[in-house]
């Protein structure tokens, strides 16, 4: 889930993230993220097949946008 680059750890953009890694990124609960989804106020997320995935640069770019309105 996450990379060095530039000699820092940051989050790998390049790979769709699972639900698991996405709470882990937002240190929310699985649970959260379901119900953010089901009231869509959380980030945007995407099937493949039965299987939700979240692209990172949605998932930091939806973060970004919480810290903006607060």
């Amino acid at each position: 889930m996450y990379a060095m680059r530039g000699g820092e750890l940051k989050p790998d953009t390049d790979r769709l993230w699972t639900t698991e890694e996405t709470a882990e990124y937002l240190r929310v609960p699985k649970a959260t993220l379901y119900q953010w989804r089901y009231l869509g106020i959380g980030p945007r997320a995407g099937r493949v097949g039965r299987h939700l995935r979240y692209h990172p640069d949605d998932v930091i770019r939806w973060f970004r946008q919480q810290q903006e309105a607060a």
